[in-house]
């Protein structure tokens, strides 16, 4: 395949960082020019939060509140960073039929898509491929070489084929895909830390190199999907944090930490051209009261995509971190835990958005941790967060001092993020796994030895009240609505230790929740997979997650562990299984029926296995891993299971293969 560079069709765009005050949006403008902006006439009323004055005073308060410093002196480096443009590689194009019944990615809120690695229009596939070194070391970080290729492939069954290729820097770290509604643009997020020489007038310089990490916003025109021709590059420093887009605006934000070092604040930047642009020091948030010992610049940016003039927009708040971040179709909240006198306390931010429009319009905060986006959700105007918190007390035996233990809370607050009710101490000593918001219902998962399903009201959104709560083995990490009075979880079986208050985790558990009568829950159904020592992707990333109601269909990523007979005797419940498998397990399910498995599909070597499926050698398991399915989807009445390696087609009717396309 012969590849040629993508033509640019618009200029890459850079940030002259000024924002106006009475948007607090600032402007990126092609070609590093100023915009011009009306005068400041009023400051926008956020309580608590202002804007600085000059860089004086950002650098006053960093530090008189921060003691985060650069562990190297900033005379040893110097240079801009560079960036590779992707090259595409275009094939022969195939077309078919589109069709209307094809899964999406699997999301939180309808209409807010989020970035994956794996994207459909119904008639192709756009797919990220980063093949990897393989091995152990590979498995637990230790090596950075990969290969990073965009795919974009014919979904025709009839002839499934690549009709084109992008080629990633492989240093580069891909985070996303997003495609247009109209499938004519694709996003590709990446990431890429950059090293610089370092440069000292000392014979011994210690720490040779800097490094600084950035994030890039390629938009490929692709109504051609032969040719992919890049439209825009839009790169700003920071670490990539998260994303999401509604129509063809993307939205994406970035986090980079804040710190004084010899005098210099390093400022978000926008690059055009190796031509680095700082924002300015008014355009950048931060509240008057926060007090912490690091601080980051975490930066918003809009992008639409179908308007190739059109100028992105930005804006930056200074807080301690980022940590969450939950989008409805009307806010971002962006939020990130802090120790604050003694416990510990999740500030959240709300910035509107109306198209470009960003606006940071309300800061407010609630005791305890947020596990993960699903426990914050916005229903009725509120915002309702649920949150793990660690209670400190005074022990009143002989030792003295304090104890602690875990208590579960949920809230709700109003559009100005202050709690306007509350639900506390759920749960004491157990471990907040898994929430799901529907509607006025919060379904809530804790787990210690066995799993209380909680179900609370909120109907009442100043008077949370439980209504329910169900005891069984076992926890859920993820709760996915099968409808409106049925829940799916998927988490791990356990069985309670004789040897103390905890339970030893076993294989994957799917279960059925019947929540129909609010007051009595019920487990209807579960199966479980595998041994202790097997996982799934979705308990730590639900878009793995596959399910469609009215194709009675739920496909489920697994990594498959079996304990043999003989750990089993000598080590009982806390024996941990060998990994001998990885590939998605189909199933059937109803609401008032089992989890009925259809069959697996793998992407592994027919080589590798023995006559059950299963790895000959347990040890060649971390060499597959460039053949591990991570996403799987149907259109019409195929599934399709995609790894690094290739994409694979199975008839849904019976799961007998159809074809295959190999990605290397």
């Amino acid at each position: 395949m012969v590849q040629k560079e993508v033509k640019r069709k618009t200029r890459v765009y850079a940030s002259a960082a000024v924002l106006s005050a009475v948007v607090l949006v600032s402007m990126v403008y092609a070609l590093g020019t100023y915009p011009t902006l009306s005068p400041v006439t009023q400051a926008p009323n956020v309580s608590g939060m202002k804007t600085f004055a000059s860089l004086d005073e950002l650098r006053n308060y960093l530090n008189s509140t921060a003691t985060n410093n650069l562990p190297f002196p900033t005379e040893y480096w110097q240079g801009n960073p560079m960036f590779a443009v992707p090259t595409a590689a275009p094939s022969a194009l195939g077309s078919y039929g589109i069709t209307n019944d094809y899964s999406t990615t699997n999301i939180q809120v309808a209409g807010v898509d989020e970035a994956d690695t794996v994207k459909t229009d119904g008639q192709y596939i756009y797919t990220i491929s980063s093949t990897q070194p393989t091995g152990l070391y590979y498995y637990y970080g230790y090596s950075s070489q990969s290969s990073n290729n965009v795919y974009i492939i014919s979904a025709d069954p009839q002839n499934p084929h690549v009709v084109s290729k992008i080629v990633l820097d492989n240093e580069s770290t891909p985070q996303g895909l997003f495609v247009s509604p109209d499938s004519t643009k694709l996003v590709v997020l990446t990431s890429k830390y950059q090293y610089y020489p370092a440069v000292s007038s000392n014979e011994v310089t210690i720490l040779p190199y800097y490094s600084s990490e950035f994030t890039s916003i390629y938009v490929y025109d692709v109504s051609n999907k032969a040719n992919p021709v890049l439209d825009r590059n839009f790169t700003v420093s920071g670490n990539y944090f998260n994303s999401r887009m509604i129509g063809n605006y993307v939205y994406a934000v970035t986090s980079q930490s804040a710190y004084v070092y010899g005098g210099v604040v390093p400022l978000p930047i926008v690059y055009n051209d190796g031509t680095a642009y700082p924002a300015s020091p008014s355009s950048i948030y931060y509240a008057d009261m926060n007090q912490s010992s690091s601080y980051s610049f975490t930066s918003f940016y809009g992008l639409d995509v179908a308007d190739n003039q059109g100028q992105p927009t930005n804006m930056t708040v200074l807080m301690s971190g980022a940590s969450t971040m939950y989008v409805s179709p009307n806010n971002i909240y962006v939020a990130y835990p802090n120790w604050v006198n003694g416990t510990d306390v999740t500030a959240i931010y709300r910035v509107k958005i109306d198209g470009l429009q960003l606006n940071l319009e309300a800061q407010g905060s609630v005791p305890g941790y947020i596990i993960n986006q699903y426990a914050m959700d916005e229903y009725g105007g509120n915002l309702r967060v649920a949150t793990n918190l660690w209670q400190y007390t005074a022990r009143s035996d002989v030792f003295g001092g304090q104890q602690s233990a875990q208590i579960n809370n949920v809230y709700v607050l109003n559009q100005n993020l202050a709690i306007i009710g509350k639900l506390e101490g759920l749960a004491v000593g157990e471990n907040l796994h898994s929430v799901r918001f529907m509607g006025d219902r919060c379904y809530l998962v804790t787990f210690m030895r066995t799993d209380p399903l909680f179900v609370i009201d909120l109907s009442q959104p100043n008077n949370p009240q439980v209504l329910g709560e169900l005891q069984i083995p076992g926890y859920s990490d993820y709760l996915h609505p099968y409808d409106e009075t049925h829940l799916i979880g998927v988490g791990k079986e356990a069985t309670a230790s004789d040897q103390g208050n905890f339970a030893w985790y076993q294989g994957v558990k799917l279960a059925l929740f019947d929540v129909s009568d609010v007051n009595h829950p019920v487990q209807v159904a579960n199966y479980v997979i595998g041994d202790r020592g097997t996982d799934s992707a979705v308990l730590s990333d639900p878009k793995a997650f596959l399910f469609d109601k009215t194709k009675d269909l739920l496909v489920l990523p697994i990594n498959l562990a079996l304990v043999s007979e003989a750990d089993r005797q000598q080590q009982g419940d806390s024996a941990y299984g060998s990994m001998v498998w990885q590939g998605v397990y189909v199933f059937s399910v109803a609401a008032n029926g089992n989890f009925t498995l259809r069959g697996t599909v793998t992407h592994l070597d027919p080589a590798l296995l023995d006559s059950q499926g299963h790895l000959v050698d347990s040890n060649s398991y971390y060499n597959t891993q460039n053949q591990w399915i991570t996403r799987s989807l149907y259109i019409g009445n195929v599934l399709y299971t995609i790894s690094n390696a290739e994409v694979k087609l199975n008839s849904l009717t019976d799961l007998s293969p159809i074809a295959s396309v190999n990605l290397n």
